[in-house]
């Protein structure tokens, strides 16, 4: 479980996240939605440990993150990029296995392994030697999936995972995830594709200007928003 109390965070005089709190159940997939610099993204990052904050606690399984190596969040809290975050001079393979090597100080032949096994599952078998600069982009977000799971995290974060694709890469993609959403994987996406939000999320997490506006399940919040800044979001990207 992850539990956020409170949270706060600033750049300089501009207040981004604001008396931020929010309690993410296992085997659940939330969606966080909302107009750009609503500050979505910041709020994974923050929850990943990628982002320090000024005021407020985040809680996994009980234990505040402050007090938890990066190593142990990483392993717990997968994060996925809107630019894939691949190392461009390594294999596909070699992107997932450096990482469990490195960091989480496996044994090199069980991280092999592990990981071919991970990139067969989401059908990169024949891709295993190639450089990121030879895949599409679908191919390479699915890379990114890859090497987030491998490691078998708890919950897994998307920061827009679509937003760098093209439009027919899209669906693969998204079918991934929703894939994921079936085995009990607890995800949280920021999207605009609200189409795909129907259709997975158990609840949507709506934000602006850095607050949390609405919480609500998926159902209710796409049939009848509670806030009247959620309903004209929704009038324009439900065209």
């Amino acid at each position: 479980m992850i539990q956020i109390k409170g949270l706060n965070k600033s750049y300089g005089a501009v207040e981004v996240l604001k008396d931020i709190n929010l309690t993410i159940q296992p085997k659940e997939t939330i969606v966080i939605c909302g107009p750009s610099g609503s500050g979505k993204s910041t709020l994974i990052k923050t929850i990943n440990a990628l982002e320090s904050y000024q005021s407020g606690q985040i809680f996994l399984n009980g234990h505040d993150i402050a007090t938890i190596t990066s190593t142990s969040v990483a392993k717990a809290i997968g994060m996925v990029f809107q630019d894939f975050g691949l190392f461009q001079n390594k294999t596909v393979l070699e992107n997932l296995v450096a990482p469990l090597v490195i960091v989480h100080k496996q044994d090199r032949e069980d991280a092999t392994i592990r990981s071919k096994g991970q990139l067969s599952k989401l059908g990169l078998r024949d891709h295993m030697g190639k450089y990121p600069h030879q895949l599409s982009g679908g191919q390479k977000q699915r890379v990114a999936i890859s090497r987030a799971l491998v490691v078998e995290p708890q919950f897994l974060l998307y920061d827009e995972p679509t937003s760098a694709l093209d439009p027919e890469m899209v669906g693969s993609v998204l079918e991934v995830i929703e894939g994921l959403a079936h085995t009990g994987m607890g995800q949280v996406i920021v999207t605009h594709e609200m189409s795909f939000a129907k259709r997975v999320a158990d609840r949507v997490i709506f934000m602006n200007a850095g607050r949390i506006v609405e919480v609500s399940k998926s159902e209710e919040f796409f049939a009848n928003p509670k806030s009247e800044r959620a309903r004209a979001f929704l009038s324009k990207v439900m065209r």
